[in-house]
């Protein structure tokens, strides 16, 4: 099995860097969610950051809803135009939190390994 580096996890998924001959390759970023992987640039990422923040304000009426978010599958669009998700709020809401939590990360170490360094 190759080797990875992890950058975030919840319980719906993780993202990580690959390793190649003991270098960690940062050029992209592995998430895997559901049964579903994606390998996206950090621009990607923050593009599929951008797609899940407009999937949840089109779907936003689960708010007042009595079925609290179970009910139904909304489309969330992806970087890649082929590939739309059916997912549930929650699963959503999952996926925004792991995305979110990866860009986070990513930004940290930026700062701190890049303009923060003294």
């Amino acid at each position: 099995m190759r080797e990875i580096e992890q950058i975030y996890h919840n319980d719906f998924g993780i993202s990580f860097y690959w390793k190649s001959h003991n270098e960690t390759l940062f050029d992209k970023i592995q998430l895997i969610f559901k049964e579903t992987g994606f390998y996206f640039s950090v621009s990607e990422l923050k593009d599929f950051d951008d797609l899940i923040e407009d999937s949840l304000m089109t779907n936003a009426c689960c708010d007042e809803c009595a079925l609290k978010n179970k009910c139904h599958k909304f489309l969330l669009k992806t970087p890649c135009t082929q590939i739309d998700l059916a997912v549930s709020m929650d699963e959503l809401k999952a996926i925004e939190d792991l995305v979110k939590g990866s860009l986070f990360k990513i930004q940290l170490e930026e700062y701190v390994y890049g303009v923060g360094l003294n």
